[in-house]
């Protein structure tokens, strides 16, 4: 990936990606006609979102999946985090390219593709655009009882979901794949997108840059449409420690995954990443450069399987549908 710097946000997005291009606002329009009285002009005199607005964000996110996915039917509470559709998209278009490069050149078929979303969230984006992008089939897991019942709404409301998205209830906060997996259970990734913050006082400063940054000036209290519930931005240790335990835990299931994979939003926390993994003696490590606009991520996806078990594995599950 090229190392030159572009602030534009369209340039940025994956090849694959159906919002590179500019939003057609009138279509969007047509989708969710409340989007309208949420538009403005902005310094460049075109018309746009006022994504300061909690509620214009939401919108434009349920115009999006709308116009672009065909989820006609897309809503959970105002508390829940409000993901932004393009960037979502991205980490799973980047695991697209990961399984390819994992099976010479050629993507897996969707329907024997498996994947767990460790945080699923009320909104269930991930499997959404999942389904939608590539027909893969998805488990979802969350530690919050309103967002698991918010993201089961949204798959029964949902034709094209039902059947291909299954959301499930983390019992125990301290485990991500105990009480949700089998033993004999196989996944070709896992993904999440960890909380960032170890603090509420972290968070809200984290929001109100945030809201400095889209409206171009403080706000003495920022909407906090942006941070979500306090379990989705904020847990002790922060990002570093909810990766360092994932990573502990997968170990033990090292045969149930092709690919563990995680978002790190904090690049100060790659070292300690890489010494966690290096520890635990995984046969692969991969690093995927993301980023939309000014904001630069990457996903670090991990594997325990060796040359002889990843050709078994691709044999019995990716080539499958091949032979029939």
């Amino acid at each position: 990936m090229s190392t030159e710097k572009n602030t534009s946000e369209k340039i940025r997005l994956h090849p694959r990606n159906i919002n590179r291009e500019r939003y057609d606002l009138e279509a969007l329009k047509i989708a969710v006609p409340e989007l309208s009285a949420h538009l403005t002009i902005n310094k460049y005199g075109v018309e746009s979102v006022n994504f300061a607005n909690p509620l214009a964000v939401k919108l434009l996110n349920k115009a999006l999946l709308n116009h672009y996915y065909d989820i006609k039917n897309w809503d959970f509470p105002d508390e829940n985090l409000c993901p932004p559709i393009p960037g979502r998209a991205d980490y799973l278009h980047y695991m697209a390219d990961l399984l390819s490069q994992s099976n010479f050149g050629e993507l897996p078929s969707g329907e024997t593709i498996k994947v767990l979303d460790i945080g699923v969230g009320a909104s269930s984006i991930y499997p959404i655009i999942g389904v939608s992008a590539y027909g893969w089939d998805f488990i979802g897991t969350d530690i919050e009882p309103k967002s698991i019942e918010a993201a089961k709404n949204i798959v029964s409301s949902n034709s094209i979901l039902e059947g291909k998205i299954e959301i499930r209830l983390q019992e125990d906060s301290q485990y991500f794949f105990k009480g949700i997996i089998n033993n004999d259970q196989k996944f070709d990734f896992s993904m999440c997108n960890p909380p960032f913050h170890s603090s509420t006082e972290e968070a809200q400063k984290g929001s109100h840059r945030k809201v400095k940054n889209l409206a171009g000036k403080k706000t003495v209290r920022p909407e906090l449409n942006f941070a979500g519930l306090s379990n989705e931005l904020i847990c002790e240790g922060g990002e570093s420690q909810f990766i360092h335990d994932m990573i502990s835990e997968s170990r033990e299931f090292a045969q149930n995954f092709f690919w563990f994979s995680t978002l790190v939003s904090k690049q100060s926390n790659l070292k300690g990443i890489y010494k966690a993994l290096n520890a635990l003696e995984v046969v692969q490590i991969k690093t995927i450069p993301m980023g939309t606009g000014n904001k630069s991520s990457r996903i670090i996806a991990w594997s325990f399987l060796t040359k002889e078990e990843q050709k078994v594995w691709r044999e019995k599950r990716w080539r499958k549908s091949v032979e029939l």
